[in-house]
């Protein structure tokens, strides 16, 4: 079957495969140049009619709207080079959402990992919770993230560990953390030493969740469900981390804006029996590395991720 969609690659997309480093660059455009090539197979492997391109879309993939042979709708995701091979991370997503298997995350239709390519049952991706008031969203992401916090596969190593996966970032950190956040990074790298000193019981994590990765969804079995899963093996609180700094712009504009931030913390971990500490310890952290990593390609976003994080 062939192709009448154009395929636009998304600027969202091309930009973050261009921002990486050289050889990185490198791999991200040749990924680019073959992707009609791949969508064109892909298409044809499960007879697929392709409807449109998901603009803005995401950073880390190419996705087209698609219906099957029996008319079903479906989402054909092509993941790129980003981070890990397209291969690494089709295989590490495919497991995670056949591990949970539709509770609380996007269901796999169909997969060939070795290409990175996923066919998922199609969610409502132009609403996700960040399209709700603050409150409700918050409410239906603690729903939500808990429905993933199960148990890992009982085959070790399936999925990297928090430990291994945040060891590699300090590496990065202390290479990279820019000379008036030394103190900022060192701070948050002893933390990270002193919360794996004291682990909790690992369950499967989303890796990166937030209230855009949570969709809505026509299906009878949730209103809401998860998507775009970056899957580690840890504690709930380096999940719920991520989370609690959305809407970071919004939250910076407000008064009182570091005396929220602890209280939202405060509220998130009460809301999902996550120790405050613990949940205070990750945000810290993974906001600080999130900062260092876009220091060089984007100072303002990474300006302000640097100033969240002094409010801990």
């Amino acid at each position: 079957m062939s192709s009448v969609l154009p395929l636009e690659i998304p600027r969202r997309l091309s930009r973050a495969l261009a921002a990486q480093p050289d050889a990185a660059a490198a791999t991200g455009a040749a990924w680019l140049e073959g992707l009609g090539g791949l969508l064109e197979r892909s298409l044809a492997r499960w007879e697929l009619v392709p409807e449109r391109v998901v603009s803005p879309g995401g950073r880390s993939s190419l996705v087209v709207l698609v219906r099957r042979a029996d008319g079903e709708p479906a989402a054909l995701k092509l993941l790129a080079p980003l981070d890990a091979t397209p291969a690494e991370r089709g295989a590490k997503e495919r497991a995670a959402l056949s591990h949970w298997d539709g509770l609380g995350a996007v269901r796999v239709l169909a997969a060939e990992p070795d290409d990175g390519v996923l066919l998922l049952e199609r969610l409502r991706g132009e609403m996700s919770l960040r399209s709700l008031p603050e409150a409700k969203a918050v409410l239906e992401a603690a729903s939500t993230v808990r429905r993933l916090w199960v148990g890992p596969p009982a085959e070790t190593g399936a999925f990297e560990t928090v430990a291994a996966h945040t060891s590699q970032e300090a590496a990065r950190m202390r290479a990279l953390a820019p000379p008036q956040a030394q103190d900022l990074v060192e701070e948050a790298l002893e933390t990270r030493e002193e919360l794996l000193r004291r682990p909790e019981p690992p369950v499967l994590l989303h890796g990166d969740f937030r209230q855009g990765a949570v969709l809505a969804s026509d299906s009878a079995r949730a209103r809401w469900l998860a998507a775009g899963p970056e899957p580690l093996v840890g504690e709930p609180a380096f999940d719920l981390a991520r989370l609690a700094r959305d809407r970071l712009h919004d939250l910076m504009a407000t008064s009182g804006a570091a005396a929220s931030t602890r209280r939202r913390v405060n509220r998130l971990a009460d809301s999902l029996d996550i120790d405050r500490e613990r949940l205070r310890g990750w945000t810290l952290y993974r906001a600080v590395e999130s900062g260092v990593r876009q220091w060089a390609g984007n100072r303002t976003d990474a300006e302000l991720l640097l100033e969240f994080a002094t409010w801990l």
